[in-house]
């Protein structure tokens, strides 16, 4: 076999290979708050790499048991603890802080009822909005700052039975003008900023929680899988920062 033969075999068997990244995709369990800004992030990365990015949404919580059976997915979209639980469960591979999950004070469009702080939730005639301690984490976070300021009482007496398990219903209540003013997740306000606005406040809150983007040890394609990271950690915090996750 002459050496231009060789070459041309050498060639033909690459390209039959399938190794071009265009070739290639990744599957990324997402968590439901995360669909905006992971859907731009996608869409970048694929327009760079020509890598095909299939997002799949859901709950953290119902997206966890995927990746301790290790049978499904590439990347895991998250936020504390599930990093944690990623790990116990023996999938890490490597991740990339994108950004943060925050309460966030917000008010009705105009601000009419003057709130500024969260301490002018607890004045009177002050409608207010919450989340509910008892299923959302940044009710609880909220109520313990309230504790912690000696308003939970107060505030809680404003929001009456506004207190909700849902942060798009928080929202709502913005929206519809039945409240005056809410705390709710950052993520979560920024869908809404068409009715509210969100009021720049101090991060007193005990609890910081991170946006991660999680590569799985389990990934066929681990070299795909870093070079998703990599473009996470050069763009990721700019469109997570875009769409309101931070603190």
């Amino acid at each position: 076999m002459n050496r231009r033969v060789a070459q041309f075999l050498v060639l033909l068997a690459f390209a039959s290979s399938g190794c071009r990244d265009s070739d290639q995709n990744i599957i990324v369990l997402c968590g439901g708050s995360f669909q905006q800004p992971m859907e731009r992030l996608a869409a970048a990365f694929e327009k760079e790499t020509g890598v095909r990015v299939n997002l799949s949404f859901g709950q953290s919580e119902d997206l966890l048991p995927q990746v301790k059976i290790g049978k499904t997915g590439d990347v895991f979209v998250t936020h504390d603890p599930y990093l944690d639980f990623t790990k116990e469960a023996g999938a890490f591979l490597r991740a990339e802080q994108v950004g943060y999950v925050a309460p966030a004070l917000v008010v009705r469009k105009g601000n009419p009822a003057g709130v500024k702080s969260l301490e002018d939730l607890a004045k009177p005639g002050v409608r207010v909005a919450l989340p509910d301690p008892q299923f959302s984490t940044c009710g609880e976070m909220l109520f313990a700052l309230l504790e912690k300021k000696g308003i939970r009482e107060a505030v809680a007496s404003n929001a009456g039975n506004a207190i909700f398990r849902s942060h798009s219903v928080v929202g709502n209540a913005l929206k519809l003008g039945t409240r005056d003013a809410g705390v709710m997740w950052n993520g979560v306000a920024h869908n809404f900023l068409d009715a509210i606005e969100i009021v720049p406040t101090p991060y007193e809150y005990d609890k910081v929680i991170h946006v991660w983007v999680i590569g799985l040890s389990y990934a066929e394609n681990k070299r795909l899988v870093q070079k998703f990271l990599d473009f996470c950690q050069s763009e990721g915090r700019m469109i997570f920062e875009e769409f309101g996750y931070v603190k």
